[in-house]
């Protein structure tokens, strides 16, 4: 017992020393974990940010696409009105409680240009309060320009930018945001342009074929004889 205690005691007594030698090399690594815990603290502050305006969020966010949660409040002309549900930290409900704001942000749907149907066909598939989420492409106009995505079920996700133009109720135009001659540009346009061409093969919303009285009737009023039929009788009903 005496020889395994002077053991144990020379073992403390190594490790003390050596300690007491590298204590600078100790303290360095300490100064260095509390300075990564307060970049990790501040990384997670800012993930974990509500925000209330375009211009709040971080650039590098925008750069980097990044996708974002939010609550639907209104659909307008201008676009969805989206309150952001930021990601929630345990132990960091307390900050995020004190820092949130009120605010709406404004979703524009990127790459879509919507018919008047199409404004209908959202207001009909989106309700009020429901969640959404929101890839940053670009930002104009104190507006997001994104794709905006919609839970089907557990597993499924549908891209309503998308899904407006499978639908035939809008038409492809420049994504805003997004540099012409960027992978992700070309990338988005021709998923884009893929769901515009399927409306229009199948002669869906605005691509849908005229009857055959509609088309007897352009003809008809397209005709030089029956316009000049027309500009004689106005002139008639004129004079008289």
């Amino acid at each position: 017992m005496a020889e395994r205690r002077s053991g144990a005691e020379h073992g403390l007594s190594r490790l003390s020393e050596w300690a007491d030698a590298h204590l600078g090399l100790l303290r360095g690594l300490s100064a260095g974990m509390a300075v990564a815990g307060v970049l990790v603290l501040a990384r997670s502050l800012r993930v974990t940010t509500k925000f209330t305006r375009a211009l709040d969020i971080p650039k590098e966010f925008v750069e980097k696409n990044v996708k974002l949660r939010g609550k639907l409040h209104h659909i307008t002309e201008e676009g969805l009105e989206v309150e952001h549900i930021p990601i929630s930290v345990p132990f960091l409900t307390s900050f995020q409680r004190k820092w949130q704001s009120k605010g709406l942000l404004r979703v524009r749907l990127a790459g879509v240009e919507l018919a008047p149907s199409g404004m209908a066909w959202l207001q009909r598939e989106l309700k009020p309060n429901q969640m959404i989420w929101f890839q940053l492409l670009g930002r104009e106009d104190m507006a997001l320009e994104c794709l905006v995505l919609v839970n089907k079920g557990r597993f499924l996700s549908v891209c309503i930018n998308e899904e407006i133009l499978r639908q035939g109720l809008g038409r492809t135009v420049h994504i805003e945001g997004l540099h012409h001659e960027s992978h992700l540009y070309w990338k988005l346009h021709k998923r884009l342009l893929r769901a515009e061409f399927k409306a229009l093969k199948k002669r869906k919303g605005i691509w849908k074929a005229e009857s055959y009285s509609e088309r007897i009737q352009d003809r008809i009023s397209s005709n030089k004889f029956v316009q000049t039929l027309k500009r004689f009788a106005s002139w008639l009903r004129s004079s008289v």
